[in-house]
C-alpha cells in the first residue's frame, strides 16, 4: 500500500520530522509526507480527495470532481470553498473557487485504500448550475456528455424537463445565479429553432508535443479554450478560463523577436509560426505535422568545440554593407512559418548543427542549438559575459548545457552558441521532454517575471519536484550563485522545471530543476551598474548575507546542515574558479569585451571574498 502521512491525522509532527531527517519520508508540503521509496505522483493522485479534505476541511468537491469523487485524468481536483485558490502538489492540482452563499450539498463516501471517509459534494442540482458558469474552469470540466447525463438524472427525479428546470431555478434564485439558471433551463427545455451560424474568426489550432497531438487551442472570437485529447501526461493546462494557457504564453516571442514579427495579438502570433520550444508544434491542420522536423540532437556541440571556441562552419546570417544589416538578415529567417519561435528579450536565433559541423538556421531542419549574437547599445559583449558566467556555473557544480563562442564574420563581436538540453539525444530515444519556466509554473503573466520571490519558487519546487530535497537545495544554490555573480536577471523565466515522460508513461516520471541557463553578470554593463537581484530573498534584493540564505532554507524546509555545507562548497568552488577561468582565445573580442570580462571576474571575486 502506498504511504501517505498527514501530520495530526495519521502521524505526529515530531515523528514526521524525525523520519524526514532520516530520509525515510519525503515532505511534499507542510504537514504532508510520503514514503521516500514510493511513487509520489501516484500517491497524491490516489489520495487526492483525502489530501484536499486535510488542507481545506471546509471546502467540498464540486464540478466534475463531484461526479468522479476524485481527480480528472490529468490530475485536477475541483473544490468550492471560502475563496478561490489553487494548490499544486506534484502531478495533482487542487483548484478551488468561491462557493455560493447557500450551497446545496450532499455527502459521498470515498475509499482510497486507507479506509472509508465521508466528504461533502455539490448536489445534482448545484453541479448542473456549476456547469453553466461563465469563464469558469469548474464549468469547463463538465463536458457535454456529463451535462446530458446530469440533465437526464434531474428529469428522472422531477418527472419531466419543466419540473427539473423549476427545481434548478429555486436553487439559482437562492444564490443569485440568474444567468446560470437561464442557461440551465434553456439546456433542459432546448429546441432546435435555427441553423448554427459559424463565426469565421474562430480558430481551432492543433497542439502537438513531440509530433503527437495533445489538444486543441480554440478561440471563438472572444476567448480561448483548451481542449485536451488523450489521457497521457501533457505540459499544457488552462488555469484561467478564457485565457491562453500559461505554458503556451511562456513559449511566445518577446522583445526583439516580438517587434520583428509585427503580430497584432496572440491569435496572429500563433497563426504566424508553427514550431516552439519544449517540442511543441501548433498547426491549423493535422496534415501539417508530418512535414515538420522533430527536434533531435544528433550532433553534439562538444564535437566541434576546442578550448571554448566553435570549430565548425558558421552558415548563418552575416553583416554586409551597413552595420545593422546583420539584425535584418537575422530577422529575415523568421519570415518562414517553419522557423521556431523563441521567447526572451535578447536577440537570438534557432540553429541546426549537422554531422559535418555546419551551423545553419533551423527552418526546415531540427532545432538543436540557440545562437545569441552580440547585443546593441552597450551590450555588445553580452555573449562573452554569459559564456564566462556559465563556465563559473559549471565550476560551481551546476549542470550546464554545452556552450561555445563563435568568431563571427565581417568583424562582428563573438556570438554564443548554446546546446538545447530539452530535446531527445538520438533517433532511438522515445522519451518526451517539456521545459516549463516559473512564470508558467506559478500561473503568472510574462510581464510579472520580476514580481516573485525565491521563497515562492522554493515552495513550488517542494510541491512539484520528484526529488524535492535535492531541488529545493538547487533553488538556494541558484540564488546564491546569482548573488555571487551579480546576476540581476535571474527572473522567473530564467528558471524552469524540466519534465520527462518515459516511453508509454501515463505521467511525468521526473520533474526536476532544469540546468543553469541565461546566467549573466548584469552589473558589468554601463546602464546596470547598480543592478539588484531580480527576485527578492528574505525580503531583500541587495546586501545579501549567509543569514538571508538560511532564512530561505528555513522557509523551504531544508536541513540546516545541508544548507551550510552547500554554501561552503559553492564559496570554495567559486574562489578557485574566479582565479582559473579566462576567456577563450578569439581573433576579435569586440571593443570592450576583454575589459568587461575582467571586470566581471573582479566583481565575482569581491563578492565571494566578502560573503559571510
Amino acid at each position: 500500500m502506498m504511504g501517505l502521512y498527514l501530520v495530526g491525522d495519521n502521524m505526529s509532527k515530531a515523528r514526521s520530522h524525525h523520519m524526514a531527517e532520516a530520509g525515510d519520508l519525503v515532505q511534499l508540503m507542510r504537514g504532508i509526507y510520503v514514503d521516500a521509496d514510493d511513487d509520489a505522483d501516484a500517491t497524491v493522485r490516489k489520495h487526492a480527495v483525502r489530501i484536499a479534505r486535510y488542507l481545506y476541511p471546509n471546502a467540498y468537491l464540486s464540478a466534475v470532481s463531484a461526479i468522479l469523487l476524485g481527480p480528472t485524468s490529468d490530475g485536477r481536483l475541483f473544490l468550492s470553498g471560502r475563496r478561490s485558490q489553487r494548490t499544486r502538489i506534484r502531478s495533482l492540482e487542487i483548484i478551488q473557487n468561491g462557493a455560493p452563499q447557500h450551497p446545496s450539498l450532499g455527502t459521498a463516501v470515498v475509499d482510497d485504500g486507507m479506509g472509508e471517509f465521508h466528504v461533502n459534494v455539490s448536489s445534482i442540482r448545484q453541479r448542473f448550475l456549476e456547469a453553466f458558469r461563465l469563464r469558469s474552469e469548474h464549468a469547463a470540466s463538465i463536458d457535454e456528455t456529463s451535462r446530458e447525463l446530469i440533465a437526464a438524472r434531474l428529469i428522472a427525479e422531477y418527472g419531466d424537463a419543466k419540473g427539473a428546470a423549476d427545481a434548478i431555478w429555486a436553487l439559482a434564485r437562492e444564490n443569485e445565479w440568474y444567468r446560470e439558471g437561464e442557461h440551465s433551463e434553456r439546456f433542459l427545455l432546448r429546441r432546435l429553432t435555427t441553423a448554427h451560424v459559424r463565426n469565421e474568426a474562430t480558430l481551432d489550432l492543433i497542439v502537438a508535443w513531440h509530433g503527437a497531438p495533445i489538444g486543441n487551442l480554440i478561440h471563438d472570437g472572444f476567448e480561448w479554450r483548451w481542449q485536451p485529447v488523450g489521457n497521457g501526461p501533457a505540459p499544457v493546462r488552462q488555469t484561467t478560463p478564457g485565457k491562453l494557457p500559461p505554458f503556451i504564453v511562456s513559449l511566445l516571442p518577446e522583445g526583439w523577436l516580438e517587434a520583428v514579427l509585427h503580430d497584432r495579438d496572440e491569435r496572429a502570433t500563433l497563426r504566424s509560426g508553427k514550431r516552439y520550444m519544449s517540442n511543441i508544434t501548433i498547426v491549423a491542420k493535422k496534415s501539417e505535422l508530418a512535414g515538420l522536423p522533430l527536434d533531435v540532437l544528433l550532433t553534439r556541440l562538444d564535437r566541434y568545440t576546442r578550448d571554448g571556441v566553435f570549430t565548425g562552419t558558421y552558415a548563418g546570417p552575416e553583416r554586409s554593407v551597413i552595420d545593422r544589416s546583420f539584425e535584418r538578415n537575422l530577422a529575415h529567417i523568421y519570415e518562414h512559418a517553419d522557423t521556431p519561435r523563441l521567447s526572451g528579450i535578447q536577440i537570438k536565433a534557432p540553429m541546426h548543427l549537422d554531422a559535418n559541423g555546419v551551423l545553419s538556421p533551423s527552418m526546415d531542419t531540427p532545432f538543436t542549438h540557440i545562437l545569441k549574437p552580440a547585443g546593441l547599445g552597450g551590450f555588445e559583449a553580452l555573449p562573452l559575459v554569459e559564456w564566462m558566467a556559465l563556465a563559473l556555473g559549471r565550476a560551481a557544480g551546476f549542470v550546464v548545457p554545452a556552450t561555445a563562442l563563435i568568431a563571427m564574420p565581417d568583424g562582428m563581436p563573438p556570438a554564443l552558441l548554446v546546446e538545447r538540453f530539452d530535446i531527445r539525444d538520438s533517433a532511438a530515444d522515445k522519451r518526451k521532454f517539456a521545459l516549463e519556466d516559473f512564470c508558467s509554473v506559478l500561473n503568472l503573466p510574462t510581464k510579472a517575471k520580476y514580481d516573485g520571490t525565491m521563497e515562492r519558487v522554493a515552495r513550488a519546487v517542494r510541491s512539484l519536484s520528484t526529488a524535492p530535497e535535492q531541488d529545493v537545495l538547487v533553488v538556494l544554490r541558484r540564488a546564491l550563485f546569482a548573488w555571487l555573480t551579480a546576476d540581476g536577471d535571474m527572473h522567473l523565466k530564467n528558471m524552469s522545471l524540466l519534465k520527462t515522460v518515459e516511453p508509454g508513461g501515463r505521467q511525468f516520471s521526473t520533474v526536476r530543476m532544469a540546468p543553469l541557463y541565461d546566467a549573466v553578470t548584469t552589473r558589468v554593463f554601463p546602464r546596470l551598474k547598480l543592478d539588484r537581484m531580480a527576485l527578492k530573498l528574505n525580503g531583500k534584493d541587495d546586501q545579501l548575507r549567509r543569514v538571508d540564505f538560511r532564512a530561505l532554507a528555513s522557509t523551504a524546509g531544508m536541513r540546516a546542515g545541508d544548507v551550510d555545507a552547500a554554501i561552503d562548497d559553492m564559496v570554495d568552488r567559486m574562489k578557485m574558479a574566479t582565479k582559473e577561468i579566462a576567456l577563450p582565445t578569439l581573433p576579435n573580442y569586440g571593443s570592450d569585451g576583454e575589459a568587461l570580462a575582467a571586470r566581471m571576474l573582479e566583481i565575482c571575486r569581491k563578492r565571494v571574498e566578502s560573503f559571510a
